[in-house]
Protein backbone atom coordinates (compact mmCIF):
# COMPACT_ATOMS: atom_id res chain seq x y z
CA UNK A 1 0.00 0.00 0.00
CA UNK A 2 2.88 2.21 0.83
CA UNK A 3 4.32 1.93 -2.31
CA UNK A 4 0.82 2.50 -4.24
CA UNK A 5 0.72 6.01 -2.53
CA UNK A 6 3.97 6.59 -3.29
CA UNK A 7 3.55 5.89 -6.97
CA UNK A 8 0.79 7.91 -6.85
CA UNK A 9 2.27 10.97 -5.40
CA UNK A 10 5.23 11.10 -7.69
CA UNK A 11 2.73 10.91 -10.89
CA UNK A 12 1.04 13.96 -9.25
CA UNK A 13 4.51 15.56 -9.06
CA UNK A 14 5.35 14.93 -12.56
CA UNK A 15 2.12 16.62 -13.61
CA UNK A 16 2.50 19.12 -11.64
CA UNK A 17 6.02 20.57 -12.55
CA UNK A 18 5.38 21.51 -16.04
CA UNK A 19 2.71 23.67 -14.63
CA UNK A 20 4.97 24.91 -12.27
CA UNK A 21 7.35 26.12 -14.49
CA UNK A 22 4.93 27.77 -17.17
CA UNK A 23 3.49 29.46 -13.68
CA UNK A 24 7.24 30.60 -13.10
CA UNK A 25 7.94 31.94 -16.72
CA UNK A 26 4.55 34.20 -15.97
CA UNK A 27 5.50 35.47 -13.32
CA UNK A 28 9.45 36.48 -14.55
CA UNK A 29 7.73 38.22 -17.28
CA UNK A 30 5.17 40.18 -15.11
CA UNK A 31 8.19 40.85 -12.78
CA UNK A 32 10.02 42.06 -16.11
CA UNK A 33 6.82 44.50 -16.98
CA UNK A 34 7.21 45.68 -13.24
CA UNK A 35 11.03 46.80 -13.20
CA UNK A 36 10.28 48.40 -16.24
CA UNK A 37 7.32 50.29 -15.16
CA UNK A 38 8.88 50.92 -11.59
CA UNK A 39 6.17 49.20 -10.17
CA UNK A 40 7.09 48.61 -6.55
CA UNK A 41 3.99 47.01 -5.35
CA UNK A 42 4.02 44.66 -8.11
CA UNK A 43 7.45 44.12 -7.26
CA UNK A 44 7.46 42.87 -4.51
CA UNK A 45 4.35 40.69 -4.83
CA UNK A 46 5.93 39.11 -7.56
CA UNK A 47 9.14 38.18 -5.84
CA UNK A 48 6.48 36.54 -3.05
CA UNK A 49 4.83 34.60 -6.04
CA UNK A 50 8.17 33.48 -7.12
CA UNK A 51 10.04 32.57 -4.26
CA UNK A 52 6.55 30.07 -3.30
CA UNK A 53 6.64 28.65 -6.95
CA UNK A 54 10.58 28.26 -5.98
CA UNK A 55 9.85 26.64 -2.88
CA UNK A 56 7.02 24.39 -4.70
CA UNK A 57 9.32 23.39 -6.99
CA UNK A 58 12.30 22.01 -4.52
CA UNK A 59 9.89 20.00 -3.45
CA UNK A 60 8.63 18.52 -6.61
CA UNK A 61 11.86 17.84 -7.50
CA UNK A 62 12.51 15.93 -4.56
Amino acid sequence: MKQVIQTLKRNDAEKRIPVVKLEIDYELATLHHAILNKNDKEITRCKARLEKLRQEMVQLEA
